[in-house]
């Protein structure tokens, strides 16, 4: 009798406590869950609720587009991510009376690495040439700002990798709303990106790196049409592929020409803070297209630190 109820407490243990499944690292393209631009990395990545972004939160929160004044805006965003590998982003958005459409492309370039053939009977390998790797996906998005206070977009978005002569794609789609809350400034948002099904690498099945964001912003200080102005952003991420996150960040702006920014990640594994720095000009040729030039620094621990740079251009 003891050894059956041995049995029976060990079986209930098991599926109690033994069905603890770790899910990181469990899904594919995970170059799309890195951050886009220099405003929202030095934010700490708490960015869906900025209303602000232009075309560069297409691949954010593409509501964000809907709140659009500029009626051409174009941004590019470039990065040198760790081993060297180059991250590229560029964007452009075109406000109609039909709602905003924009455009935008992410470029992982991982460089070249030689193909090696071991030599038969030796511990050396012959060097046959090399070989590249990358990734790449391409979006479009359209937006509408419904009312004043409520926006909504959607983006579908063609995907693929690719190694030497293999490759993997999919389509995936992304969807966010923003929406003023009449609290003073706050507003909500949320999104999920990369929805999509599973596909495959040669022959093996992975998953989409699937990701809903629940966040929210608001002055709590001035405005955007007074000369100083305080933002604060945090955001809620539950991925399919790690353990659920909050991002938090500050953004202190002078007459909306230079803004200092700062934020934090928590329950990451190297992630924690990040700082960065925005300037805002207007061209020398024309007056109604401003130039914003976005610098930013995050720290990733042992892995070290990652630069990134945006520049942005709209036309009023």
């Amino acid at each position: 009798m003891n050894k059956k109820i041995l049995l029976i407490i060990v079986f209930i243990s098991s599926v109690l406590f033994g069905q603890d499944f770790k899910k990181n690292a469990t899904a594919g393209f995970v170059f799309l869950e890195l951050p886009i631009t220099a405003r929202s990395a030095g934010m700490g990545e708490s960015s869906i609720a900025l209303t602000d972004m232009e075309a560069s939160g297409q691949f954010v929160n593409p509501a964000s587009l809907g709140f659009a004044k500029s009626t051409h805006s174009f941004s590019v965003s470039y990065s040198t991510w760790f081993a060297e590998i180059k991250h590229y982003i560029t964007n452009y958005s075109f406000n109609t009376d039909y709602g905003v459409f924009g455009i935008g492309a992410i470029v992982m370039d991982y460089g070249n690495m030689p193909r090696t053939k071991k030599i038969a009977g030796q511990r050396l390998y012959e060097v046959l040439g090399n070989f590249n790797a990358n990734s790449i996906a391409i979006g479009l998005t359209y937006s509408k700002q419904l009312t004043d206070k409520f926006s909504f977009g959607v983006t579908g978005k063609y995907v693929r990798e690719k190694i030497d002569v293999y490759t993997a794609s999919n389509y995936l789609f992304d969807g966010g709303i923003q929406y003023y809350t009449g609290l003073q400034s706050l507003r909500i948002a949320a999104t999920i990106n990369n929805f999509g099904v599973d596909t495959k690498f040669i022959n093996d099945k992975f998953k989409m790196p699937a990701m809903l964001r629940l966040g929210m912003a608001a002055e709590i200080f001035g405005g955007f049409d007074e000369d100083y102005r305080v933002t604060t952003a945090a955001e809620m991420i539950h991925p399919n592929d790690g353990d659920e996150r909050l991002n938090v960040g500050l953004e202190l702006s002078y007459k909306n020409m230079v803004d200092f920014r700062g934020g934090y990640k928590f329950f990451t594994d190297e992630e924690t803070f990040s700082a960065g720095i925005g300037l805002k000009v207007n061209s020398f040729f024309v007056s109604s297209t401003p130039i914003v030039l976005d610098f930013s620094y995050s720290d990733y621990g042992r892995l070290g630190d990652v630069l990134r740079f945006t520049l942005q251009l709209g036309v009023l």
